[in-house]
């Protein structure tokens, strides 16, 4: 039982540990951003390989979840009557939720990582050490223009999710399911507000991006300079981003919606 309970007190230990690290990273980054903005081709290449790249599983991904809902809400729908409220169900649902928590999801699993094992390798090699012998901050010429990319490119991302989300719905609620087609859009026109829904869409897609690049590009700094090491921070950039979008998106629904 003793060390049961000192194997618990030593993993809560390094969690704090680590937890108080990603602060103190963030507090030196945040002077190095305007850094990384004086480079704008950097932070450009970083926004094609962060963003451009990441496109093709957005696009895929929120087409297949507006089919989905469009068949989901359908069915709910029809037994009350109100088919002609899929259009509304399908925006709402993507541009409240689904598209800024599942655009964060993704953004991790294939930016976020990919961040996490380049720098990483960055580290095992030697790289950040030689900039750092010639004077070079790694901080603004690495870290920084990926961070910046990384917060520009979640709210695209998101967008372009929602909207071939809410095309998806239409595809499948007027195409195939007899839907009326001007009873879909002017439901969404309106039933979508553009402050309460839009505008807080916008927001949770900058907190999920702020949040999912700091911890990608903390990862790859702080992990142990080893194949295996690398491996594992790649991991945790996935797991730790999940778990932090998911909480977040509780806690700021709770207080946009007044909770």
């Amino acid at each position: 039982m003793i060390r049961l309970l000192a194997a618990l007190g030593q993993r809560a230990q390094s969690a704090l540990a680590r937890l108080g690290r990603l602060h103190l990273f963030l507090l030196g980054l945040l002077p190095a951003l305007p850094g990384g903005l004086l480079r704008p081709r950097l932070v450009v290449d970083q926004l094609f390989h962060i963003g451009v790249l990441s496109m093709q599983i957005i696009l895929v991904s929120g087409a297949f979840v507006g089919l989905v809902l469009g068949l989901q809400g359908y069915n709910i729908l029809i037994t009350y009557g109100s088919a002609e409220s899929l259009g509304v169900v399908v925006a709402l649902s993507l541009v409240r939720e689904l598209g800024p928590v599942i655009t964060a999801l993704l953004f991790a699993g294939r930016a976020g990582s990919a961040i996490t094992a380049e720098i990483g390798l960055m580290k095992s090699t030697e790289q950040l050490a030689g900039m750092e012998m010639m004077a070079v901050d790694p901080m603004k010429r690495v870290i920084a223009p990926r961070f910046i990319a990384g917060f520009m490119a979640m709210p695209l991302l998101a967008a372009l999710f929602s909207a071939v989300g809410v095309l998806g719905g239409f595809f499948i609620g007027v195409g195939t399911l007899g839907v009326d087609a001007g009873a879909y859009w002017s439901q969404i026109e309106s039933g979508v507000d553009f402050y309460d829904d839009i505008v807080n869409g916008v927001i949770k897609s900058l907190v999920f991006g702020a949040v999912a690049i700091w911890i990608a590009v903390f990862e790859g700094l702080d992990c142990v300079p080893t194949a295996e090491g690398v491996s594992r921070a790649t991991t945790r950039t996935v797991v730790n981003t999940s778990l932090a979008v998911l909480g977040l998106d509780f806690i700021m629904t709770a207080l946009m919606f007044n909770i």
